[in-house]
């Protein structure tokens, strides 16, 4: 038996005036795109904002649904976004915010797995890591390097061939 190890670095900041201008200015549409989102069920809402290699920015939200599954989760609606408004641009940074009405909205969060995977395609399918910026409305910042840290053992394309 061999044992593995997977690890990876990631940079936290106490808050945003920690951050690079650029990173903060993200940071704040994706805070502010939040009230955008339509969450009526879990009070919980996510606002995404991307910057494109081409400096172009797109956003989306969550958009919840009476029949649960029907709903679509912000990062997945920004990248129909990206996709379908810039084909072939790939994203340099994405930042990921949330508020809520029943939790604190002081720390980072992390996309769901479906999330990650699609995010995982994209960063694949454009061949460019893309840095993801999390954080809530106030309190610490993670920013993470690459997509493939927060999808460890994903399902890739290779895997298909």
């Amino acid at each position: 038996m061999k044992e593995k190890k997977f690890e990876f670095q990631y940079e936290v900041y106490d808050d945003v005036g920690e951050l690079k201008k650029e990173d903060a200015e993200l940071l704040a549409k994706a805070r502010a795109v939040t009230k955008q989102a339509y969450a009526p069920y879990s009070n919980f809402f996510v606002g995404a904002v991307a910057k494109l290699k081409n400096g172009q920015t797109v956003s989306g939200t969550n958009q919840e649904n009476a029949s649960y599954p029907v709903g679509i989760c912000a990062e997945r609606v920004l990248l129909g976004n990206a996709a379908t408004n810039y084909p072939g641009i790939s994203i340099d940074t994405l930042a990921i915010s949330y508020d809520s009405k029943d939790v604190p909205s002081d720390h980072p969060i992390s996309p769901c797995g479906m999330c990650r995977q699609a995010l995982l395609e994209y960063e694949t399918r454009t061949e460019n890591p893309i840095r993801v910026i999390l954080a809530g409305q106030q309190g610490k910042i993670y920013v993470v390097s690459t997509i493939k840290f927060l999808l460890p053992f994903a399902f890739t394309p290779e895997e298909l061939l």
